[in-house]
C-alpha cells in the first residue's frame, strides 16, 4: 500500500506542482488518460469497427466533403501559424534555446493558447482516416499511419500541460 501511495503521491506532484497551471482548466488538460482514450477509440474504429462496419456496403463519395474538410484543414493550419508568428516566432523567440514564458502576459497566453489549438488540431486530423475507411481505402489506412495518428495527441499533450510556448 505504501507503493500506491508514494506513486500517486509522485503523480499528484507532477500533475498539480510541475505542470503549468494555466493550462490545468483548458479541456482536455487535467489528465492524459481522456486523449490517451480518444487515442484508443480512435485506433479501434479505423483497425476494427470501420472496416466492419463497411464491409458489406459500397464505398462512399466523398468529393465535395474531402473539399471542405480540407480547405477547413488549411485555413486552420494557416491560422495557427499566423497566431505561432504572432505571440513570438517573428517578433521576439529566438531560435536558440530559450526558457519557457510562464507569466500572464497577452503574449505569453497567446502562445500557450496556440499551443492548446495545434494539440486540438490532432484530433481534427483522425478525420483524414475515417474518410480513407468510408471510401474503402484501406490500404491507406496502414499500421504506421494509425500509429502517428494515435500516438500525436498523448504526445503533444505533454508539451501544452508542461511547457507551452517554447
Amino acid at each position: 500500500m505504501d507503493l500506491v501511495n508514494k506513486v500517486y503521491g509522485g503523480w499528484r506532484y507532477l500533475m498539480d506542482d510541475l505542470s503549468d497551471p494555466r493550462t490545468n482548466e483548458w479541456p482536455l488538460m487535467s489528465s492524459p488518460f481522456p486523449t490517451i482514450a480518444i487515442s484508443l477509440t480512435y485506433a479501434y474504429c479505423v483497425k476494427v469497427l470501420g472496416p466492419r462496419l463497411m464491409e458489406n456496403r459500397k464505398p462512399f463519395q466523398l468529393r465535395k466533403v474531402l473539399i471542405v474538410y480540407n480547405a477547413i484543414q488549411v485555413v486552420f493550419s494557416a491560422w495557427l501559424f499566423y497566431e505561432a508568428c504572432a505571440a513570438g516566432w517573428a517578433t521576439h523567440y529566438s531560435l536558440r534555446c530559450q526558457p519557457v514564458d510562464y507569466s500572464q502576459s497577452p503574449t505569453a497566453l497567446r502562445m500557450a493558447r496556440g499551443c492548446w489549438w495545434y494539440f486540438f488540431s490532432k484530433f481534427t486530423e483522425f478525420f483524414d482516416t475515417f474518410f480513407f475507411i468510408m471510401r474503402k481505402r484501406y490500404d491507406q489506412v496502414s499500421t504506421l499511419h494509425v500509429i502517428h495518428h494515435g500516438i500525436m495527441p498523448a504526445s503533444v499533450w505533454w508539451g501544452v500541460k508542461f511547457t507551452p510556448g517554447s
